[in-house]
């Protein structure tokens, strides 16, 4: 319904920005099962439906953009978050793939790694943000960067931009980062 609404407003939608976020605040195996499916529903499923609907009018017309807003933690897991980070992870993996699908099509793909960002994401979750570093970031920051990754054409954008570090350790040395986030939290 919210990409018809749009394209018989706009005629067409040229830039799509798609990602929400509920959070889930503690162990997997305490999570109630209610709470997983909406917490998938809304930051995976929703997120691929609204492409699955405006991707065919990009690809017709031969241009187009979409942005993806995933988290660090669908990047490199994060304690106390498992049900999130794979639903971002997940929007990550499907970034890659769209943007293999897309090659050709005058479509870009760019994802949004955001880490912390300053909104009531938190307290609604079940807990609040209680680590010193890193600071959450205001919302500001993570608009920037989506209009980075539009201007540039950018495949990825972490923010802050730090965060490379952590994704490309993970990546690189998965041993090597797992004792460190063991350490360091």
């Amino acid at each position: 319904a919210l990409a018809r609404r749009a394209v018989e407003r706009a005629g067409r939608v040229d830039v799509l920005v798609a990602g929400a976020g509920v959070g889930w605040a503690g162990r997997f195996d305490g999570m109630p099962a209610p709470a997983l499916d909406r917490l998938l529903a809304v930051n995976l499923s929703s997120t691929l439906h609204l492409v699955h609907a405006l991707l065919p009018g990009m690809v017709r017309r031969g241009s187009g953009h979409v942005v993806l807003v995933a988290s660090i933690a669908g990047a490199v897991g994060v304690r106390g978050e498992a049900a999130y980070a794979a639903a971002k992870g997940g929007l990550c993996t499907f970034a890659d793939s769209l943007r293999h699908e897309v090659a050709g099509d005058g479509v870009s793909v760019s994802v949004v790694l955001p880490g912390a960002v300053d909104t009531p994401f938190f307290d609604r979750r079940g807990a609040p943000y209680q680590r010193t570093r890193p600071r959450p970031v205001p919302p500001e920051r993570v608009a920037d960067a989506v209009c980075r990754a539009v201007a540039g054409r950018r495949r990825e954008v972490f923010v802050p931009g730090w965060l490379r570090i952590p994704a490309r350790l993970h990546g690189a040395a998965p041993g090597l980062y797992h004792r460190l986030a063991s350490r360091f939290g």
